[in-house]
């Protein structure tokens, strides 16, 4: 369903919804109905919740994805703002369930029978308060003055109910809220999974590498660590000695879009949950909005293209984005680990204070320097009843992955 809207709207003409506690809301189907007013309140360090990326994005959606953006008011005063994403969710879709090889034994075989039982009933049109393409509070913005953490959780929760209200009005049929993601710190200050009618759940960790301001080349990083972990870097660089590797310009991402597309794919599909599918577009349109602030590297064996990964930056942070490779001679050649190493440097390179590595893959990407932060997302169901059993089936349906963290630094 295409909620977009193609009238202009000014602060004149907002038409606000009376919420408790003396805040009010207003909705839009489109982010350029109110870019210029947006821009006003949105944070200038935070890129994600910019009108620049969110433009880049609405026009280049996620299969199935819609979008809705909420302006909140206080004493006739614009005091925040919220980013809505609308997607169909079938879990049973989104879960990978292929046999697996490492241990096709019979309680596996049993277990993906019970889990596929479960995820066929689960399936729903949500909203979601937040960016399903990224890990990080990228939800909503409030003045830090405006009303503590509690509060304003609770009134964007207010403006979901006024947003759904008026997409069901025009056909829509949401079912789900889910507002995502939270660092424990504002979790603990806001007390959020105190809201009865909220289901409070965990997925796999936000994974954070703090950069030393020291470290003024890849050489310093290398020397901060442990002997042992130096010698699994020059490792690493000597097994992808063989490739070659291209920075894109934005001609160069054109001309490899489809392969582009077809190495996030290859990722993609082994993933072990997976709600979105990307727009092939997206890629091209983040280089030619955001020039230098986005960076995308490829891959080469023998004129071949075999893995790309992305960053975007981020104010103080380095946010790596998507990527994709080839399994078999990514392997061979340790692009992943090889890939990790180049974000540190690229991280070095624009000193950031930060690299957001995001979930997945927390064993190998706490061997480069990133450690483990827990995050917390809460979901609730229209239906009462269902909403009951939300929790359970979330925590059933997470993906298992079990890691060992490492620490490559000296002691």
């Amino acid at each position: 369903m295409n909620y977009s809207s193609k009238m202009m709207i000014t602060a004149d003409t907002l038409q606000w919804k009376s919420l408790n506690k003396g805040f009010s809301v207003a909705f839009f189907e489109s982010i350029k109905e109110i870019a210029a007013l947006w821009d006003q309140l949105s944070p200038t360090d935070n890129i994600f919740l910019r009108s620049q990326y969110l433009q880049i994005l609405e026009q280049n959606p996620p299969e199935g994805m819609t979008f809705g953006y909420l302006l909140f008011q206080k004493n006739k005063t614009i005091v925040g703002l919220a980013v809505c994403q609308i997607q169909y969710f079938n879990i049973e879709q989104s879960l990978n369930l292929k046999e697996s090889t490492v241990s096709p034994c019979f309680f596996n075989t049993i277990g993906r029978y019970l889990k596929g039982l479960v995820a066929a009933k689960v399936e729903f049109t949500t909203m979601i308060c937040g960016n399903l393409l990224l890990t990080g509070e990228h939800g909503y913005y409030f003045k830090s003055d405006t009303a503590d953490s509690g509060t304003i959780f609770g009134i964007v929760n207010e403006g979901l109910d006024h947003a759904k209200a008026t997409l069901d009005s025009k056909g829509g049929n949401i079912a789900g809220f889910l507002i995502k993601d939270f660092f424990k710190e504002t979790r603990e200050s806001g007390r959020f999974d105190k809201v009865s009618t909220i289901n409070e759940f965990t997925v796999q960790p936000n994974m954070i590498m703090d950069m030393d301001p020291a470290w003024k080349t890849f050489e310093d990083y290398m020397a901060a660590m442990s002997s042992k972990y130096r010698v699994r870097t020059k490792r690493a660089f000597k097994k992808a000695a063989d490739l070659e590797k291209r920075t894109f310009d934005e001609a160069m991402i054109i001309q490899y879009q489809d392969r582009i597309f077809e190495l996030y794919q290859m990722v993609a599909e082994n993933s072990g949950f997976n709600l979105i599918n990307l727009n092939p577009n997206y890629l091209p349109a983040l280089k030619r909005e955001l020039q230098d602030d986005f960076n995308l590297e490829g891959y080469f064996l023998n004129g071949e293209m075999i893995a790309f990964y992305t960053t975007i930056v981020n104010g103080h942070e380095l946010e790596a984005h998507f990527l994709g490779m080839q399994p078999e001679p990514s392997r061979k050649y340790q692009v992943y680990l090889n890939i990790l190493y180049e974000i540190v440097r690229k991280g070095i390179e624009v000193q950031s204070k930060h690299i957001v590595f995001a979930r997945t893959a927390t064993e190998i990407k706490s061997s480069v320097g990133a450690k483990p932060h827990d995050m917390y997302c809460y979901m609730r169901h229209r239906n009462p009843f269902s909403n009951r059993f939300m929790t359970p089936i979330l925590d059933y349906l997470k993906p298992d992955e079990s890691a060992v963290l490492r620490n490559p630094f000296k002691e």
